[in-house]
């Protein structure tokens, strides 16, 4: 399976600026701004079939652009609907399907709410139903890494606590850390620096440095209440410090795909970008844009 060798970024589905087409081109509009990831957004439906999904793989192969998938919104692993739990397992199991045929490394997926289960037995009863998705793929050989999301209300299965001990448990398990959720779900968590790097350590102690190389994670600005995160923000616009974030990504040396939630899509995944890797990742990427043009 593919490891990343360093920080890959890019958004949440096609960027703003892709007026026509459908994955394919923003793929290529993600090159042509030099971003090299992309989140593809099965949000209310798994809109590809295998013939598309393999081409979609060989222009991302093609292109060097990272794709990681973001299965239905529609998934409640701990509904008490038996016929509801049987649809949220096929949805996360046929977008990875999907994600697979497309060269996706990664399928993320919210996992649930607690509902009327305390927080330890929803976990257990989240637990066996993410085995049952894993098996799934194992027994037909997908080889894609199953991510349930770091949610960003208090009301939902998915504290980093409880979406790291699920990856301890369960092979090919591992999390999508969505520091913007984290922040909204601990009502403005991430107040200092050491607030950042505290998460980046507990995740290096419960999974060693393989939880900090392989990792897909999420960033935006958020606007929360007391309820948790009520929506998504550009940076500039928002308190979460992207820069203190961004500081502590580099200083812990994470690697794996860095993915902007942020309305301003692909704006944010080059200012995150820029940061990162400083100025002459930028100027190399002007110049590629120059010569697009």
């Amino acid at each position: 399976m593919w490891r990343p060798e360093r920080v890959y970024f890019g958004p949440a589905g096609m960027p703003t600026t892709v007026k026509k087409g459908g994955v394919i081109e923003g793929i290529a509009e993600v090159k042509r701004l030099g971003l090299d990831a992309m989140e593809i957004e099965f949000v209310r439906k798994i809109f590809l079939n295998e013939k598309s999904a393999l081409d979609v793989k060989s222009a991302a192969t093609q292109l060097g652009v990272v794709l990681t998938v973001h299965a239905p919104y529609y998934v409640n692993l701990n509904s008490d609907d038996e016929g509801k739990v049987k649809a949220s397992i096929e949805r996360v199991v046929e977008s990875a399907r999907i994600g697979y045929k497309a060269g996706a490394w990664s399928v993320c997926f919210h996992a649930g709410y607690y509902g009327n289960l305390d927080n330890k037995k929803t976990h257990e009863v989240m637990k066996e139903r993410v085995k049952v998705i894993v098996k799934t793929l194992k027994d037909e050989g997908i080889e894609i890494w199953v991510r349930p999301e770091t949610t960003g209300k208090p009301s939902q299965y998915g504290s980093l606590e409880e979406i790291l001990d699920l990856s301890l448990e369960l092979e090919m398990v591992l999390p999508v850390v969505d520091f913007a959720h984290l922040h909204a779900r601990g009502k403005g968590a991430f107040k200092q620096y050491q607030d950042i790097t505290r998460i980046l350590e507990l995740i290096e102690e419960k999974l060693g440095r393989e939880g900090l190389e392989n990792m897909h994670i999420h960033v935006s600005g958020i606007e929360y209440g007391e309820k948790g995160e009520i929506r998504h923000l550009n940076l500039q616009e928002a308190d979460l410090d992207y820069k203190l974030l961004v500081k502590a990504l580099k200083e812990f040396n994470v690697k794996g795909v860095i993915i902007s939630e942020s309305p301003n899509l692909e704006g944010d995944a080059i200012l995150l970008r820029d940061l990162f890797y400083g100025s002459s990742r930028k100027r190399k990427s002007r110049k590629r844009e120059s010569l697009n043009e």
